[in-house]
């Protein structure tokens, strides 16, 4: 069956109609072109599909669209401000934190989600909070550095709670 849904997306307001069972991830990249988000497997187990629903981070392969009814969902794409990368991505760049690059997406809206929260992690909240994030390529070191130095350039700049 279909349904209209309103929402928030990357803090536009959005109406679609999608079917009843459809993904979350399926309507983001297919029906509204946004393929920041990475199909990895599925299942909820790789993170690579992460978005924010209201601040918190989840897997869009296993949120049904219907979900989202009403809510605020934030994607890769839509956490830059004014044409000018988050403090998230920009580290991810300068410090190297990608090989492949197909987890990244993920990883930031993970990182972004803890930084939001949390503006002064300690290694081991960074690690716990992108623990459902796989990277297959690194070892994890360059991310976590990304991040900590992400939470400093947001402290020096004044990224606060509510930014996008």
């Amino acid at each position: 069956m279909k349904k209209i849904l309103s929402f928030t997306l990357n803090g536009e307001p959005v109406q679609v109609i999608c079917e009843d069972n459809r993904s979350l991830l399926d309507l983001i990249r297919d029906d509204l072109g946004l393929t920041g988000t990475k199909k990895g497997c599925e299942e909820a187990e790789c993170g690579a599909c992460t978005v924010m629903i209201d601040g918190r981070p989840v897997n869009s392969c296993a949120t049904l669209a219907r979900e989202v009814e009403g809510c605020d969902v934030v994607t890769v794409e839509g956490i830059a401000q004014n044409g000018m990368l988050h403090p998230i991505q920009k580290q991810f760049i300068e410090k190297w934190a990608f090989q492949c690059g197909y987890c990244t997406p993920g990883m930031i809206m993970s990182a972004k989600a803890l930084l939001d929260k949390n503006p002064h992690p300690t290694e081991l909240e960074i690690r716990e909070a992108i623990e459902g994030n796989l990277c297959r390529c690194t070892g994890y070191v360059k991310i976590v550095e990304a991040i900590q130095a992400a939470a400093e350039e947001m402290e020096q700049e004044g990224w606060g709670e509510n930014a996008q």
